[in-house]
């Protein structure tokens, strides 16, 4: 075989060019995508440990929920940096239980047994303020699904502890409470404004997670926060795992074979 043709045989295809550029889009893409977990796994390493900071803080009393309601813009749902500040901070409160607006949400789960969370209103000793109280789980009836379950509202000035938490977060309904149903003491979500205008209470916008042993018919074992970090590393050991091996399969059947096979057999075409 002479020179020429030698050398026209060994010049790359149109087929290895398509391959090639192939295999660097899904290189790069596959390393992006796992640097974007990486990434994300940072910011929730994070906020885990401002969730943490927040722990160790000072315990804060009733007055620091009270915002001034210029500040708080109760127009809108969202709460406002002074509100976020203080949110996953420990309270301590001291007030009287409104029970007579106390509110059962529905198909919540602690330690993977379906049952109610238990809201209470708190009025707050010597304020017009009430804090909305998340004071714990209560397992309910399931032959009777109306039935409430026995909670103990203690009288008088009563003292708690607890943490600084947003609404309870909702879960999926087909239809919500309005004004026009009526109100049921069980629901599915609790949307705080139109709770406020409903009990016509001065409600701070801040709720509090009651903590402490079971008391009251309640368990009060709430999980405890997790930023989830691990899922985004493992994820990110997936896609790197991916981009190696599709770096690892281009080098021996694009490069490493074809040489192989050229070394044994001149004659062979790239």
């Amino acid at each position: 075989m002479n020179t020429t043709k030698a050398t026209k045989l060994a010049q790359p295809t149109l087929r290895f060019w398509l391959l090639t550029a192939a295999a660097v889009a899904g290189i790069l893409l596959t390393a992006s995508l796992g640097n974007w977990q990486l990434n994300r796994a940072a910011q929730k390493e994070a906020f885990q440990s401002d969730i943490d900071q927040q722990a160790r803080l000072p315990m804060l009393d009733g007055r620091s929920l009270v915002m001034d309601n210029s500040k708080a813009a109760n127009s809108t749902a969202e709460l406002v940096p002074e509100e976020v500040a203080l949110v996953h901070r420990t309270v301590a409160l001291t007030g009287q239980w409104l029970p007579q607006h106390t509110v059962f949400l529905d198909n919540r789960q602690m330690n993977g047994h379906p049952g109610f969370f238990v809201l209470t209103p708190l009025q707050l000793q010597g304020s017009s303020a009430v804090v909305l109280i998340q004071r714990g789980w209560a397992a309910r009836n399931f032959q009777e699904r109306t039935a409430l379950p026995a909670v103990d509202t203690p009288t008088g000035l009563v003292q708690l502890q607890g943490r600084v938490a947003p609404a309870p977060s909702k879960l999926f309904e087909l239809a919500a409470n309005t004004p026009a149903q009526g109100f049921s003491r069980i629901r599915q979500n609790l949307d705080l404004q139109a709770y406020t205008a409903e009990t016509g209470l001065a409600l701070t916008r801040l709720t509090v997670l009651q903590t402490g042993p079971a008391s009251e018919g309640l368990l009060r074992e709430w999980p405890a926060i997790r930023s989830g970090v691990e899922k985004h590393y493992g994820y990110a050991f997936q896609w790197f795992g991916l981009s190696s091996l599709m770096a690892f399969l281009y080098v021996w059947f694009q490069l490493v074979r074809p040489a192989l096979r050229a070394r044994r057999n001149p004659q062979s075409r790239f």
